[in-house]
């Protein structure tokens, strides 16, 4: 059976979504909406389907089983309740909402409805992540001591309802909760502004994990070079992924721990041989969208839950409280 599915809001992010909703197989992209009748006019052109200004117009006459909403933040609890109450599925571009008090909104229609409700943290799709996962449940490092990461770029003039935080850090925050298992316990930060007028354009972030490893956020939109990187040192090296090229490489711990635990000791560090794993490229996005429309297939559980984003949601505001309060903080479960 061919899944019909339709795009609210077609900047960068809805557009891509577009494009790889109308390559899919047993997928047929029937539409989609924006307020911009220049940018919805191209995306059909390009993609097909019908081309809407109203989006809820779109769902009563074109009846998608599922859609993506990828309109601004401050507008997806509008248009994910308007799509829930007619038991569309939806996959929302991340965060969840504006608010935490808004996600929960949207949580509680969507169990209310029946639908299934996802989340669009992308990373977790990326190929290096995933392997990276896999590498860590092998136990190939050994207990994780620490994890870095690095999200920086030039500033997007797109972003203006929302920081760096928000925007970018989101990601890190999911991708070392997804990695560990572990949930965030505490979170410190220093924030500043310097280009964005109304928002904070630099983080320097520190994490707690529940199980004592410690993370930091290295997030802003002020170098002139796009990095995206994650580092996870252990007791038997360090993981360093390369989100850009998909590359996962592992520098080993040449004074590697012996025994078994709990009995392992670790008597040391030193630098040993890197090995670069092989990683299957693909998109992010394709994999993302394919395990959407197979939860909606009940091939497998929704694998970014509302609750996942809700979660990520509150850690990124106590972020933000603690860059302006200059104080540790603990979030709220």
């Amino acid at each position: 059976m061919t899944l019909k599915v339709a795009v609210v809001g077609v900047g960068m992010m809805g557009y891509n979504h577009a494009r790889v909703y109308a390559d899919m197989p047993q997928v047929a992209l029937v539409g989609v909406a924006d307020m911009s009748e220049t940018a919805v006019t191209e995306v059909t052109r390009r993609f097909g389907g019908q081309s809407y200004t109203d989006y809820q117009k779109m769902l009563d006459e074109l009846k998608p089983d599922a859609v993506t909403i990828a309109v601004p933040t401050a507008r997806h609890l509008e248009v994910a309740l308007k799509v829930i109450a007619r038991g569309i599925h939806l996959l929302i571009e991340k965060p969840i909402a504006f608010s935490e008090t808004e996600g929960r909104q949207i949580i509680a229609a969507a169990e209310a409805a029946g639908v299934k409700l996802m989340i669009g943290h992308i990373e977790r799709f990326n190929p290096a992540v995933t392997a990276l996962k896999e590498h860590l449940a092998e136990g190939e490092l050994g207990r994780v001591f620490q994890i870095d990461a690095r999200r920086q770029g030039p500033f997007p003039a797109r972003v203006q309802d929302v920081g760096v935080v928000i925007d970018l850090a989101v990601h890190d925050l999911d991708v070392m909760r997804f990695i560990t298992g572990q949930d965030v316990v505490r979170v410190y930060a220093e924030t500043e502004r310097r280009i964005h007028s109304k928002h904070e354009d630099l983080l320097t972030g520190l994490v707690r994990l529940a199980d004592n490893t410690v993370g930091t956020l290295t997030i802003n939109w002020l170098t002139p070079t796009k990095i995206r990187e994650l580092f996870v040192i252990g007791e038997r090296g360090m993981f360093r992924v390369d989100y850009l090229t998909q590359d996962l490489y592992f520098y080993e711990n040449g004074t590697n721990a012996t025994g078994d635990w709990p009995f392992r000791v670790l008597r040391g560090v030193s630098e040993g041989r890197m090995i670069r794993h092989v990683v299957a490229k693909r998109e992010p996005l394709r994999a993302e969208q394919e395990a959407f429309v197979a939860a909606i297939e009940g091939v497998i559980p929704v694998p970014v839950t509302g609750r996942d984003g809700l979660r990520v949601l509150q850690l990124a505001h106590a972020i933000v409280q603690s860059g302006q309060e200059h104080q540790a903080i603990t979030p709220g479960s």
